[in-house]
């Protein structure tokens, strides 16, 4: 892992991650998942389509997110971001992510401090699961992801109902260059 990942891994981890204390949600509206989560079909590559702003994924463009899993059954977690532009200087963060239950997982990029857990739920998916929301329930980060590097209008639509039916603020979305 270069540097810089690390730095960046390790304030994630920690909770250092950028967005205000509160969060991009009104945690007072309930968050749901998807509790009948096919893992071996959301395994694969995912393009980052739109997030909440965050510390660790700052001037990052050209996301992407890779699962695969591992012989413990654990996921295999491999984020790629291209620093300024789509076709920027490749950083890359590998981690780790146990499902905890049906829909929720934990992710680490910091395996050697216990602590430094941070929870991924897969809110929606769609048939196909060829789109998913993924958020938590502070609300602190929140992803659209897509199979490809674009994603239908009317599924965009679809994924940002599902952030507003979840408390979450979409004007705060970050549009992610690809």
């Amino acid at each position: 892992m270069r540097l810089p990942t690390f730095f960046y891994a390790a304030a994630a981890a920690l909770g250092l991650a950028e967005p205000a204390a509160a969060g991009y949600r009104d945690t007072s509206q309930p968050i749901g998942v998807v509790t009948n989560l096919d893992l071996g079909r959301y395994l694969g590559k995912w393009y980052e389509i739109a997030r909440f702003p965050n510390r660790f994924e700052r001037n990052c463009a050209g996301v992407t997110a890779e699962y695969s899993l591992n012989p413990d059954d654990t996921i295999k977690v491999v984020n790629t971001c291209h620093k300024g532009a789509p076709d920027g200087p490749v950083d890359v963060a590998e981690g780790k992510a146990t499902v905890v239950a049906p829909g929720k997982l934990e992710v680490t990029f910091v395996p050697w401090l216990p602590f430094a857990k941070g929870d991924y739920w897969v809110l929606h998916v769609d048939a196909a699961y060829s789109f998913a929301v993924v958020g938590e329930p502070s609300g602190k980060t929140g992803w659209i992801l897509a199979r490809g590097p674009e994603l239908d209008p009317a599924k965009y639509d679809r994924a940002i109902s599902v952030l507003r039916s979840m408390g979450y603020d979409t004007d705060q979305l970050i549009r992610v260059a690809q």
